[in-house]
Order: C-alpha cells, then sequence, then structure tokens
C-alpha cells in the first residue's frame, strides 16, 4: 500500500503551470493608441493649415511632427510584431508540452487503474475488508479503497483540465495570429503614409526655399517679438515679487508697531513702587528667503512640484511644434531660434486652460503679440501667451482646467499656437523650467 500511494503522489503533482502574459505588449499597445491619437490631431490640423494658400512656419513644423509621429508609430507595431512572434512561438510550445502531457496523464490513469484491478480481491470491495485477518487490517483496506477513488477522481480531473488549457491556449494562438496578420497591414499602410507624408514635406520644403528672402524676414520679426515678449513676463514676475516682498514687510513693520504699543501699554500699567524692566529691542535674525510664503500658497506650490510630469496641457487638443531651448529652423540651414517654452498647435481660436490650481498675478497686453497670463502656484508661476480674449483678472483664483482665454490665430489666419512657459521663483531670483518636463506624455 505504501509503494502505490508513493506512485499516486507522483502522478498528483506532475501537472504544468500555465505561462504568465507579457505586461510589455499593454505597453505597446497604449502607446500605439497614444501615437494615433498625435497623428490624427496633427492631421486635422495639417488639412486646416493646407487649405490657406499662404504658407506658415507652422505648417511646417506640423507636417515635421507627422513624419515624426508615423517613424514612431511604425517602430511600434514592428515591436507589436516582434512581441506577437514571440508569443506564438511559446504557445505552440505550451500546446505541445499540453498534449504530451495530456498523453502522459491518461497512460498514468491506465496504469492506475490496472493495479488498482490487480490488488484488489475478486469478491469485491467489502470482501476485501472484511476478509483481513485483523480490525486493524480491514480499516487500512477500507482507507485504501477510499484513497484509490479519491486519487482516480484527481487523476480524471487533472486530465480534464489540462484539455481545457490546451482549448484556451489554441484559442489564444488563433487570436494572436489575427493580431499579426492586423498589426502587418497596418505596417503596410503607415509605410505608405510615410512616403506620402515626405512626399508632401519635400513639396513644403521647396515652396519655402523660393520664400527664404521673405521667411528670414519673418523670422527676425518672430525672435524681435519674442525677445519682447521674454522682457515683458520677466519685468511682470519681478514687479509680483517686489509686491510680494512690500507686502510683507508692511505686515512685518505692522506686527513690530503692535508689539512695542503693546509692551508700552504693559508698563504704563505697571505699579510705580516696581521698576519696569526695560524693553530692549529684538535683533532681527537673518533670513534665508527675502519673503515667505503664506501656507496656503506654499502647499500649493507643493502639489505642484510633485506633479511635475503629469500636469494637463494648456489646451484641449494640439501637438507641440517647437520644443524648448534651442531648434534648428526646419528649412533654413544654419538659422535657429530660442524658446524660453514650448509652442503648441491647436484649432484655431481655441480656449487656453489653466494646467494647475492657482492665482492670477498678472495680464499684460503686447501690442501686437496678444495678451499674457501669468498664474502663480506657490514658488512657481506658468505663463500662457499669444492670447486674443482673456476671460480672467489679476487676482482670480482659478481651478486646474480652468478656461483663462482663447488664444489669437496665426499669421496664415487657419490655426492658433499657445505659447506656454514654467518659471521658478526662489526669493528675488527667476528661473525657466523646461515645460516638456511637466506636463503629462
Amino acid at each position: 500500500m505504501s509503494k502505490f500511494l508513493v506512485f499516486t503522489f507522483v502522478i498528483l503533482f506532475s501537472a504544468s503551470a500555465p505561462l504568465w502574459s507579457q505586461p510589455g505588449s499593454q505597453r505597446l499597445k497604449n502607446e500605439q493608441k497614444a501615437l494615433e491619437q498625435q497623428i490624427s490631431t496633427t492631421k486635422t490640423l495639417l488639412e486646416k493649415s493646407q487649405k490657406n494658400t499662404r504658407l506658415s512656419l507652422e505648417e511646417v513644423n506640423l507636417i515635421e511632427r507627422q513624419v515624426e509621429y508615423r517613424e514612431k508609430l511604425l517602430r511600434n507595431i514592428d515591436n507589436q510584431i516582434r512581441s506577437s512572434e514571440l508569443k506564438i512561438e511559446q504557445k505552440e510550445g505550451r500546446i505541445q508540452e499540453l498534449n504530451a502531457e495530456i498523453e502522459r496523464l491518461k497512460k498514468q490513469y491506465a496504469q492506475l487503474l490496472l493495479y488498482a484491478y490487480k490488488k484488489r480481491n475478486k469478491y469485491g470491495d467489502l470482501m476485501f475488508i472484511f476478509s483481513a485477518n485483523t480490525v486493524e487490517e480491514a480499516l487500512k483496506r477500507k482507507l485504501y479503497l477510499e484513497k484509490l477513488a479519491e486519487i482516480q477522481q484527481k487523476q480524471m480531473r487533472l486530465i480534464q483540465q489540462n484539455a481545457v488549457l490546451l482549448t484556451d491556449e489554441i484559442k489564444d494562438l488563433d487570436d494572436e495570429k489575427k493580431q499579426q496578420v492586423e498589426l502587418s497591414g497596418q505596417k503596410r499602410i503607415e509605410r505608405a503614409e510615410i512616403i506620402k507624408t515626405k512626399k508632401a514635406k519635400e513639396e513644403i520644403y521647396k515652396r519655402f526655399k523660393e520664400q527664404e528672402d521673405e521667411l528670414l524676414k519673418e523670422l527676425r520679426k518672430q525672435e524681435e517679438d519674442k525677445e519682447r515678449l521674454k522682457q515683458e513676463i520677466a519685468a511682470a514676475i519681478q514687479k509680483e515679487i517686489a509686491e510680494e516682498q512690500a507686502r510683507i514687510a508692511k505686515a512685518k513693520r505692522k506686527e513690530e508697531a503692535r508689539r512695542i504699543a503693546e509692551a508700552k501699554r504693559k508698563a504704563a500699567e505697571a505699579p510705580k513702587d516696581i521698576k519696569t524692566p526695560t524693553v530692549e529691542k529684538e535683533v532681527p535674525k537673518k533670513v534665508e528667503r527675502e519673503f515667505s510664503l503664506t501656507a496656503e500658497s506654499a502647499l500649493i506650490g507643493e502639489n505642484f512640484a510633485s506633479n511635475k510630469g503629469k500636469l494637463p496641457w494648456p489646451v484641449e487638443k494640439g501637438t507641440i511644434t517647437q520644443n524648448y531651448g534651442k531648434n534648428s529652423h526646419p528649412t533654413l540651414p544654419g538659422v535657429y531660434t530660442q524658446n524660453n517654452g514650448v509652442d503648441i498647435s491647436t484649432p484655431r481660436n481655441a480656449n487656453v486652460l489653466a494646467v494647475f490650481k492657482g492665482e492670477v498675478t498678472s495680464v499684460i497686453n503686447i501690442p501686437g503679440a496678444g495678451k499674457v497670463v501669468i498664474i502663480k502656484h506657490g514658488d512657481y508661476r506658468t505663463v500662457y501667451s499669444n492670447l486674443q480674449d482673456v476671460y480672467v483678472t489679476k487676482g482670480s483664483v482659478v481651478n486646474t482646467k480652468t478656461a483663462i482665454g482663447s488664444l489669437l490665430p496665426n499669421s496664415a489666419g487657419d490655426i492658433s499656437v499657445a505659447h506656454f512657459e514654467v518659471h521658478h521663483v526662489s526669493g528675488s531670483s527667476v528661473s525657466q523650467l523646461n515645460p516638456n518636463l511637466w506636463i503629462a506624455k
């Protein structure tokens, strides 16, 4: 009996575990979905831009982004196909393993039945038990028969479970092969679209080359406008800092006057025969910062910093057509532009949204360059430029995604471009930050 139990327990624990799915496949699908959305947005903006006969720099930047997004999508599809090929190979191997496992379990089950038949008494189960020489042996024989029946049932369940696993694996394999066919078809379409987009890009570059002198003139004007905007924003933020420092200083002077008045009042009320202690003027401690934030403002600043990389975009739909920092001109070799924020091409006259809750500290009107709104988030400032209409005023408290204004149309009049900046204030110094690192991807 002991040999039999060892044999049957080996059978019970011999089934294989199913393979786990790859977590990277879902990430690739999410990335594909995001890229397809970006391509759709850029395509819509390009269609609007191309209706206008006057060529614009935004159109060139948009087609650059369209090519970039499509090439990224093609790489994404290639990665998905490679992942799918690996899954198909794994599943085919798994199906072979399950088929072999089922055959092995069936053979073991047949051996189990044969072994049980040979060991049983010809008079049946009851006679096998009653023919025992002692009560203890009879109980052992009864336990043997119960274990035998239990193990037979478990072995049958193992066979059934592996059969279900086999069916599921075959279905998953068929689904994976269908998906691979779809991805291969999509890959062919994307390749054709890239060739088509690159041809359109060459045509636009050719037209831009013919207008090189006009482009350089327009570019110089844009750089002058950018510099003027930079100075206006810097002056506005410095003015805010000075006003904040003045407010803090006034509050400190008021508190100091109150403290001295309180000390004098106590001295006047003290008994005449008691020597009044001299009130020494408190020596002000050296402060590390020139001004401190209120508790609420400091908390907002902390929350803003903790949302780095997760902030919503300042427009509902759009694509970044010029990044932060140094950008090479798409058609003029050796020509570069400096951007203090990011430029986001979006539908004409689109609304601009606050990326985080805060207080509007400045609304600036720059003749010929639209309006600018600055929002304070503790130690941070977000700047929204190129606005046509403004829906807020200085001192307004806004929440995340509150509409603060609408955009001017671009020079061609077909789309709009939102200019967005992020600044950090520390004392009297202000540093510019890369908005690409703050808004969600």
